[in-house]
């Protein structure tokens, strides 16, 4: 199993995956970006959507600002609902 820093997530983020249950690139993967935030704003309601965006991008393989703005605004609508 990868380190979720294998995905170019730093250490503050892999510890904050890890204090959720997501201990992996692999489970992170597995969870999706959706699930994964929805963890961190329970345990750290400080999260914000740029954090949403930086998994989903780490997931993809891309950096943030490749992925596409239908992608963005359909994370950005799930967040609202949080």
């Amino acid at each position: 199993m990868a380190a979720v820093t294998a995905l170019g997530l730093g250490k503050t983020m892999e510890k904050k995956l890890h204090s959720v249950g997501i201990h992996s690139a692999e489970e992170l993967t597995e969870i999706g970006s959706k699930q994964a935030v929805f963890r961190l704003k329970e345990k750290y309601p400080g999260t914000c959507v740029v954090i949403l965006y930086h998994l989903e991008a780490a997931i993809r393989g891309v950096e943030i600002k490749q992925l596409e703005d239908t992608c963005k605004a359909e994370l950005r609508d799930y967040f609202k609902q949080l």
